[in-house]
């Protein structure tokens, strides 16, 4: 039976900001979605993120330093139900659905760093998969198709609305809609077993950072550096007692 027929859960981050090392998480959603599309479970957090949410990013997700501190929960309690919702979810045999997931379950991982809790990867005794990433799909089966990749325009591509972007619920469900419609006209994607759908994003998301970062290189930037890794960004090293360095202090704030 294809994966497509089957349920999936998605998930879907709003944040501070782009940097998955530094920023914190202000929304949050983890969708359990049936066969038949349809929403049988759901879970949203608004946190207090507990630094000031710059305007930019407000203006993209609606969410004020001033709201998230008056109705958000704390940090590190939500963190920790994130982290198990993912987790239980793919310990349930169920793939994970996740838009741009070296984004989003690095930025988690981070999280769960700063606040002691257990990663989801912690969780698992090993790195989060199955994962459905329709961005890196979508670049794969389609590589040469021109124009944006973001989820409004994956949404347009494959027919699946969006009436409410950049809100967590929302993109999560429209993400798990995309990867069925792109399993759907793309059948070899749709029949493949996940974890050799898993390990095929793995190269080819590789695959498509390598040929950004040359794109960059030719065109301006000569020290672009373009993560390949997925759907987990590997955590930086920690400097051994006495070497100090830039990145000493920035895992204690």
């Amino acid at each position: 039976m294809s994966w497509i027929s089957g349920p999936l859960l998605a998930f879907d981050l709003e944040t501070t900001g782009t940097d998955v090392e530094t920023d914190r998480i202000v929304t949050a959603a983890v969708v359990r979605l049936e066969a038949d599309g349809s929403v049988s479970q759901e879970r949203t957090w608004l946190l207090d993120p507990g630094v000031d949410i710059p305007e930019q990013a407000s203006a993209i997700h609606g969410i004020s330093t001033e709201r998230a501190r008056e109705h958000g929960v704390p940090a590190a309690a939500a963190v920790e139900e994130i982290a198990r919702a993912v987790a239980d979810g793919l310990r349930s045999g169920t793939p994970l659905v996740v838009m741009n997931a070296r984004y989003d379950l690095s930025l988690l991982d981070r999280e769960c760093l700063r606040y002691t809790v257990e990663s989801v990867s912690e969780r698992l005794g090993g790195p989060p998969s199955p994962v459905i990433d329709p961005l890196v799909i979508d670049k794969h089966v389609d590589k040469y198709r021109k124009g944006k990749r973001a989820l409004h325009a994956l949404c347009a591509h494959y027919g699946v609305p969006l009436d409410d972007a950049h809100d967590a619920r929302a993109d999560a469900v429209a993400a798990a809609r995309v990867v069925r419609r792109l399993g759907e006209k793309h059948q070899p994607v749709a029949v493949m077993p996940l974890e050799d759908l898993h390990s095929l994003q793995t190269d080819a998301a590789a695959e498509q950072s390598l040929s950004l970062q040359a794109y960059l290189r030719r065109t301006g930037d000569p020290a672009a550096v373009v993560e390949p890794a997925w759907p987990l960004i590997p955590r930086r090293q920690q400097p051994q007692a006495g070497e100090g360095g830039p990145g000493a202090s920035v895992r204690s704030r």
